[in-house]
């Protein structure tokens, strides 16, 4: 990997480790509102709402520009969300507003690395940045739990700088305070990003246009062999992911009885098996083989309602390092050939923000049900149970689909016709 790689990990890292952090700091403000349960799923809704609503925009806004550029730009945006919480913005809507930075983020992030480094080395990529994030989402979550811990907002509120009054006099101020210098240390590392020299045609900018080109390459991404079963499996993943995030926190308090504080910690314990994993995908998958990964997405779905029979915190660490194993080992090669096709299929901020689209769009369907459940005061226990049984069945459904791909594909061999 190049000095590049480096940088776009370094940056990718600080904004993911504040994104995060912001995350459960938000959870605590929600509370201290005394908001009602189901609203706290609902923060995460509001981040990825950014990236279906523009999902027609970004990928041209990222092929428009230097995407070092772009990564700079959303990630000033992410500054100016964080701070809407410092004059009083509800927690929902300033959190929105950090989800519009990282919409338009994520294009440039992705996309990059397909302009920077040849298609045999983007499963090694996206195994580093994979769990470089999720690193950053260990780290993220401790750090806002750590935050949200009165002892040490109350160290932290307790520095004086010298003839500066700093105005901070709350918990949540403290933290958001140190989130920022997250975001800004991340933007310092965008200064750092090369020019690739990849340039695209230029972009259009009529909204109507924007979304027929938008239409045009979701159509071509689901209807190629590849793309759609990798599309299909990332899909699952991502929705899964966000609402898993929120299973944790509310498993680790009813059956482990932990407060939010240490409960966070829980979802750095899944993120540490995601980082194993990812790292593992890495090293051992080469693209070529990467279909081959599907059935452990049915195994993380099994595996997963076991969680319902784990009430010990010493039981409770190996599962959840096993969830998250098994996630980062079948969605890294995906993901990775997800990034392939669509770059060739299409330039890849547009590809990118495609996968976005759909991606969020399953993380948006699964928070509204998963609020749906908690609105209907469902066990904590019978949630999980309906979680592990729907990833296993879509998982399965998937391998089916692919298996139906690979007979259509034999039969046009044999009789000699193209094959797409």
């Amino acid at each position: 990997m190049n000095r590049g790689f480096y940088t776009i990990m370094a940056a990718q890292f600080f904004s993911s480790l504040a994104d995060n952090a912001l995350l459960i700091v938000a959870i605590a403000v929600l509370t201290v509102m005394n908001a009602p349960e189901w609203m706290t799923p609902l923060l995460k809704l509001f981040f990825v709402l950014s990236y279906v609503v523009l999902a027609a925009f970004v990928g041209a806004f990222a092929d428009a520009l230097p995407k070092g550029r772009v990564m700079l730009i959303t990630n000033l945006v992410k500054v100016v969300g964080c701070a809407l919480m410092f004059v009083d913005v509800h927690p929902l809507v300033a959190y929105g507003v950090v989800g519009l930075g990282a919409a338009a983020y994520s294009p440039a992030k992705y996309g990059i690395l397909t302009e920077l480094l040849p298609p045999e080395k983007l499963v090694a990529a996206n195994g580093w940045i994979e769990g470089l994030t999720v690193s950053s989402i260990i780290l993220g979550t401790v750090l806002g739990g750590a935050l949200v811990n009165p002892a040490i907002s109350g160290q932290l509120l307790d520095l004086n700088i010298p003839l500066i009054n700093t105005g901070i006099d709350t918990l949540a101020e403290s933290a958001l305070m140190v989130i920022m210098l997250g975001y800004l240390l991340a933007s310092l590392f965008n200064f750092r990003i090369p020019d690739t020299g990849a340039r695209y045609p230029h972009q259009e900018r009529n909204p109507i246009k924007l979304f027929a080109d938008f239409a045009r390459c979701c159509v071509t991404l689901w209807n190629d062999r590849l793309g759609q079963i990798s599309l299909a499996v990332t899909t699952l993943f991502w929705g899964a992911g966000a609402t898993l995030q929120f299973i944790v926190l509310k498993w680790a308090e009813h059956s482990l009885q932990l407060p939010l504080a240490k409960a966070a910690t829980m979802q750095g314990v899944v993120a540490i098996g995601i980082a194993a994993g990812a790292i593992a995908a890495a090293r051992f998958v080469p693209l070529k083989k990467s279909l081959s990964v599907m059935p452990l997405g049915v195994a993380m779905g099994v595996t997963v309602m076991t969680m319902t029979l784990v009430n010990s915190l010493w039981l409770a660490y190996p599962l959840l390092i096993l969830v998250g194993a098994l996630a980062g080992y079948f969605v890294v090669p995906m993901n990775a050939l997800l990034q392939h096709r669509g770059h060739v299929l299409m330039s890849a901020g547009h590809s990118i923000a495609v996968q976005n689209f759909n991606e969020n769009l399953s993380v948006l369907f699964m928070l509204i049900l998963y609020a749906v459940m908690i609105k209907l005061d469902l066990s904590v226990n019978i949630v999980i149970i309906l979680f592990g049984s729907f990833v296993a069945a879509i998982m399965l459904l998937i391998m089916r689909r692919h298996a139906a791909n690979q007979r259509e594909h034999d039969s046009l061999t044999l009789i000699g016709e193209p094959k797409h």
